[in-house]
């Protein structure tokens, strides 16, 4: 159904893709038309880095912030300690304050490639700094009256788990509490009216919006219904492949957006490998090319759908990891494909001689385990040094490194240097 979306934040969301619900869509396009608007996502300090999965909310921050408006980026060094139970069937593993304060740091860097600090033009913030001085049971008595346990129950954080019958803990069951809270203190704090998330954060941001209007007293809607007064939620639709697969994910695992975690030109591969059919998706989703362009790359066919996917690969790790880094990448990938050479920024595989080649490909992520390693062996998929691997209990031989290195290969794509340790000192 076409919108008319007055405020240009909407107009790019909704002609880009990244619409699924909105609590308010009249009042909040009004408020994004009469003036600067602060909006938050949070991001849980889980890992050390943020990955592709993670890029639809931080591209919603980036245009939030390209369109004249205030990011805030809240990471979550207090709910981390209890951990949220959307899309989980089981518990996380509650992790030290140490580590969430490590990952927490590492995630920093990767919003610095994606948002501007500078000037207070966005805010950074962790929202250990209200729940960790929280008073336990005078928080129960401010919030927990404006909590219903039926409705909570009616989530699907928590509604999937037990319908499972599997364990639902009770500090995941408190997480979307904190998480509205969260909203509160956001609002009094940095007068933030919008918090925007994933489809199933649904639930969690209703919350926010509601305890904010309870604790005030704003209006007199009830809390079925979409009217909330002056705090809005925007939710994203679930990003899927065309074959029906989780967006960011692959059989080496998450596609990590630090450096340190995963090449740039691992990254590069990821966009460049992207399925025909989604390159209209991937292009609208996380490039900033205009929608004219990505139009008329998304109807290309045959070979020409390859040139799509280098724009998409280049726009991608750009904004990621620079310029250089993608224009490094490209480098790269035409040496390895085009010229049959070793490319300066393909993935290292440190080993010794002897060791096994079915070793060696799960160790480069070309296969999850030994035993899918011997069958792409077993189906000619695997080359050394351009030499087609027959035997699946074939090693590495001083020979195979005899120019100190080896370029290992899984199919037409997937390549890398294996060397031997001592070249790393041991």
């Amino acid at each position: 159904m076409a919108t008319n979306y007055k405020s240009e934040f909407l107009r790019i969301l909704d002609e880009r893709g990244f619409i699924h619900q909105m609590t308010d869509a009249a009042a909040l396009d009004a408020q994004l038309t009469k003036g600067q608007v602060t909006g938050y996502i949070g991001f849980d300090a889980t890992a050390s880095s943020l990955h592709v999965g993670n890029l639809v909310s931080i591209m919603l921050l980036r245009w939030l912030q390209k369109t004249g408006h205030k990011p805030i980026v809240v990471i979550g060094g207090g709910t981390t300690k209890a951990g949220d139970p959307s899309g989980r069937d089981e518990m996380r593993k509650l992790l030290s304050v140490e580590d969430i304060k490590n990952n927490a740091e590492g995630i920093l860097q990767n919003f610095r490639q994606f948002i501007d600090f500078s000037n207070e033009r966005a805010i950074l913030v962790d929202n250990a700094e209200w729940l960790d001085k929280l008073n336990y049971i005078e928080f129960l008595r401010d919030v927990g009256p404006h909590f219903s346990v039926n409705r909570m129950l009616s989530f699907d954080s928590v509604k999937l788990r037990l319908d499972r019958e599997q364990n639902l803990s009770f500090i995941e069951f408190n997480y979307m509490i904190m998480q509205a809270y969260d909203f509160v203190e956001l609002k009094r704090r940095y007068d933030c009216t919008l918090q925007m998330g994933g489809s199933d954060q649904w639930g969690n941001i209703v919350n926010g919006t509601e305890l904010w209007r309870r604790i005030n007293a704003i209006g007199t809607a009830k809390i079925g219904e979409q009217r909330i007064g002056e705090i809005f939620g925007l939710t994203t639709p679930l990003i899927t492949k065309s074959d029906g697969s989780k967006m960011g994910k692959s059989l080496s695992g998450a596609i990590w957006l630090s450096a340190d975690k995963l090449s740039p030109y691992d990254y590069y591969q990821f966009w460049r490998n992207t399925n025909d059919a989604d390159v209209g998706k991937m292009l609208s989703l996380f490039t900033e090319l205009p929608m004219d362009e990505v139009r008329r790359l998304s109807v290309l066919k045959g070979a020409e759908i390859n040139e799509a996917k280098k724009i998409l690969a280049f726009e991608a790790t750009k904004m990621c990891h620079g310029e250089d880094a993608a224009r490094s990448a490209i480098e790269t990938a035409r040496n390895t494909f085009e010229h049959g050479a070793l490319g300066d920024d393909l993935p290292i595989v440190r080993s010794s001689i002897g060791t096994a080649i079915v070793d060696l490909l799960v160790e480069a992520g070309f296969a999850a385990s030994k035993g899918e390693a011997k069958r792409l062996i077993a189906g000619g998929g695997v080359k050394l040094n351009d030499e087609k691997v027959t035997d699946e209990s074939a090693k590495l031989g001083a020979g195979d490194v005899a120019s100190g290195e080896a370029k290992l290969s899984a199919g037409k794509k997937k390549h890398a240097i294996v060397t031997i340790a001592e070249e790393f000192g041991g």
